[in-house]
């Protein structure tokens, strides 16, 4: 069993679910010696607490070891409900890194207990996710993070690192910097940033490369960025948000082992000088897999989190006075096909046809 932090460097932590992020961040926070408490659904509660959490992460060359970590269910709690869960606290700080689409539906359950939550960490992709938490909680109970680490997910509670990176915290909050000297602890790689807003921006964009695209016409990423035409898509996208950004006097910040800055002046080179920097992110940055609009849209899945990252960008620019034609066109498509409004294969392998749309939107 792990032996329990110092009081000093101790918090207890309350963690909306075990999916990838949970599991690997609340695991490993567990695995420090940190108390820990999940929720989540009641048919994953029994199996969790009988076969404990498993976590492989292996190629993190400080932790030595060539085994999968087993986290057995003397070193967390999981609990079926958040009434459970208060058995156990009261916590220091929760993490919740849901889907977008999630958000504002998980916030309205909250609604009932927000005296007794504690501040959020939020560690969920898009940029406005932490504006819903604070209408509920209020902004002093929401801390902004983002993590650029890959993660994948074999079943409840058992995910394996697959590419190692690490979490931003962004500064502002009286938990923030203890929250980075504990995550650090874990092995985390947790660095504090100045400006909540141009770090959840700044994550966003690595999230906006070749996503829409992939899953509108069935092709990797790879083979997005093969297709000249379709590369001058992608940068004229990634031209929109920068400009969006600027309009908000954002800063452009590098990540954790994710140079954002070097992406951004991708867009001011000539294509043929920016597209291998550009092909080998689109390629790495997910670990491999296909992009997770793909991955969601050839799942079945009814909703997608393209929405909440083009079509924040659509949304801001509006706002803003700033136009942003290929994020609408590309946001509006892949919504069609997910609802099922037009057929998947609509424009499958079919780039010709996608990029005449856009000629008739006028992009």
């Amino acid at each position: 069993m792990v032996q329990p932090a110092s009081q000093s460097s101790s918090l207890k932590f309350l963690v909306f679910g075990a999916g990838a992020i949970g599991t690997y961040i609340g695991g490993s926070l567990a695995l420090a010696g940190q108390q820990v408490v999940f929720i989540e659904k009641q048919k994953m509660v029994d199996e969790l607490r009988e076969r404990g959490l498993r976590l492989d992460l292996t190629i993190d060359e400080r932790r030595k070891t060539k085994d999968a970590f087993v986290v057995d269910s003397r070193s967390f709690v999981i609990c079926p409900s958040i009434e459970e869960a208060f058995n156990y606290g009261p916590f220091d700080v929760a993490l919740f890194a849901l889907k977008s689409f999630d958000t504002v539906s998980a916030m309205e359950e909250l609604k009932p207990f927000v005296e007794k939550l504690p501040p959020i960490l939020c560690l969920s992709n898009g940029v406005e996710n932490e504006q819903a938490i604070a209408r509920v909680m209020g902004a002093d109970k929401v801390i902004y993070g983002t993590v650029t680490t890959a993660i994948g997910r074999k079943g409840a509670g058992n995910i394996v690192l697959e590419k190692l990176r690490g979490v931003g915290i962004a500064a502002g909050h009286p938990l923030s910097e203890k929250l980075v000297a504990i995550f650090n602890q874990a092995f985390l790689n947790c660095r504090l940033y100045p400006e909540a807003h141009g770090m959840k921006w700044s994550k966003m964009l690595t999230n906006l490369i070749a996503n829409p695209t992939s899953a509108i016409l069935n092709l990797t990423a790879a083979e997005v960025f093969a297709n000249p035409k379709l590369y001058k898509l992608e940068i004229d996208m990634l031209k929109e948000c920068l400009a969006v950004m600027k309009a908000q006097n954002l800063e452009v910040f590098d990540l954790p082992g994710t140079p954002v800055r070097a992406l951004a002046f991708a867009t001011k080179i000539p294509l043929w000088l920016s597209k291998p920097f550009l092909a080998k992110a689109a390629g790495s940055g997910r670990g491999g897999k296909m992009p997770s609009f793909h991955i969601d849209l050839y799942a079945g899945r009814t909703q997608s989190e393209v929405e909440y990252l083009h079509g924040a960008v659509v949304r801001e620019g509006k706002t803003r006075g700033i136009p942003t034609p290929v994020n609408e066109l590309l946001t509006n498509t892949l919504v069609d096909l997910t609802s099922k409004k037009i057929p998947l294969d609509e424009f499958a392998k079919q780039p010709e046809k996608f990029l005449q749309k856009l000629e008739r939107s006028n992009v």
